[in-house]
């Protein structure tokens, strides 16, 4: 099949390592790409959240799918436009997405759902958030209701911190924030391929959102990720799929706004039980790129028979016995003013270790060829081995192979929960 892939970012080069390495698939087209993702398929450079270019590119390469990476071009309603050409895309539209582009919104179908989260209070005034902050006690939870790109999320102690992250979020047009009662317990991400009625599950894997070692420092979009999750209850994905992801499905359906792509379930297993942290609707980073390392079955048959609502009829994704680690390196500066520029080497040396693979995210080329840093998340580097341990020593090792002056990454993805 013809695939178009939307996105730049690490993610997408292991979506699309896993698509183009598939017998399936005749041809992958990624848009706009980076450099990874042109060693392996067509990069083009068109705007992945204009629906009209999308649709222009998808209809003239003859595409027999479309899959949507990151989580803007799908808030701008490009699946929606790409749907009506009458092209399959893994995708929800713009009225399907808000479950991640408003916090609020997705509060209120789990209520409706019956789905387990944190009490959350939904403010649009400096009073509201006050009152709000007294009422659910510390640590504070503080999140920006709309798209932050994993940064608009504040926990803290200190009521000067939260409030102040609060009127930052409020200070913005039609601004508001949710303030949540504090998960405790080890958060995990299960994503759930979805096709507007039926439900299939990929492997768990766990993330690790802060820029430093322990959980110390700002948020940032992740820091790396692995899987499978050892010390998870064996009933877990069953649990959310049954408790969380089809109710959740069932209840868009019911408001006629099916649901059709990548339900991501951020999830915490509290002292209460097991509660939803958020929802995204795409493929997260970094978790994609541990989780899609285990892979095994057909990527482009699976989101295929979901983006055609044929998933009931689609064997389960299996999976690799091995463990797989993802950690990445950052540019001088992230998560704030990033340093950009800088050279990026050791790649070659770093994938020459067995079980070793390089993502690429923020890079580019300069005047003279030379690899180097473009963004804020640089590289991810993933290593599958047959133990976490394994597997973690490798990724370690292969980071230490590769140079990036004032790089940053933390030593500690993987040791724990």
């Amino acid at each position: 099949m013809k695939i178009l892939l939307l996105g730049s970012g690490a993610r997408e080069h292991a979506l699309a390592r896993s698509l183009a390495s598939d017998p399936a698939t005749s041809d992958l087209v990624v848009a706009p790409g980076n450099p990874g993702t042109a060693a392996i398929a067509t990069n083009l450079n068109i705007n992945p959240a204009a629906p009209g270019e999308v649709v222009e590119l998808a209809t003239r390469m003859g595409a027999d799918l479309v899959v949507v990476g990151p989580e803007a071009p799908l808030v701008a309603g490009v699946a929606d436009d790409v749907r009506e050409a009458g092209i399959p895309v893994f995708g929800p539209g713009a009225k399907a997405a808000r479950l991640e582009s408003s916090k609020a919104f997705a509060k209120e179908v789990m209520r409706a759902a019956g789905v387990p989260t944190a009490e959350a209070a939904v403010c649009s005034t400096e009073a509201e958030l006050a009152a709000a902050l007294d009422r659910l006690g510390t640590p504070h939870v503080v999140k920006d209701d709309g798209l932050a790109a994993g940064k608009g999320v504040v926990v803290t102690s200190e009521r000067a911190a939260a409030r102040d992250h609060g009127l930052a979020c409020l200070s913005r047009e039609g601004g508001r924030v949710l303030v949540e009662h504090y998960l405790d317990g080890p958060e995990i991400s299960l994503f759930c391929v979805c096709d507007g009625a039926t439900v299939r599950p990929l492997a768990p894997a766990q993330d690790f959102k802060r820029l430093g070692d322990g959980g110390a420092g700002p948020n940032t979009g992740g820091m790396g990720a692995y899987s499978p999750l050892t010390w998870a209850p064996d009933d877990l994905t069953e649990r959310v799929v049954r408790e969380i992801a089809q109710p959740v499905v069932d209840e868009m359906a019911r408001r006629g706004t099916a649901f059709i792509g990548l339900l991501y379930c951020g999830l915490a297993l509290t002292s209460d039980g097991l509660r939803v942290v958020e929802f995204n609707v795409r493929f997260g980073d970094p978790e994609t790129q541990a989780v899609l390392a285990r892979l095994t079955s057909s990527l482009p048959d699976l989101l295929l028979a979901a983006a055609s609502g044929r998933l009931a009829d689609a064997p389960a994704p299996t999976w690799s016995e091995q463990a797989a680690v993802d950690v990445v390196l950052a540019a001088p500066g992230y998560p704030g003013t990033v340093a950009a520029g800088g050279a990026v080497t050791g790649v070659e040396e770093a994938e020459a270790l067995p079980g070793v693979h390089v993502l690429h995210a923020g890079t580019g080329f300069d005047d003279d060829g030379r690899l180097v840093a473009a963004g804020g998340r640089v590289l991810s580097v993933v290593a599958l081995a047959d133990t976490v341990g394994s597997a973690r020593d490798r990724a370690y090792e292969a980071v230490s192979r590769i140079h990036l002056d004032g790089g940053q990454y933390r030593t500690d993805i993987a040791a724990g929960r």
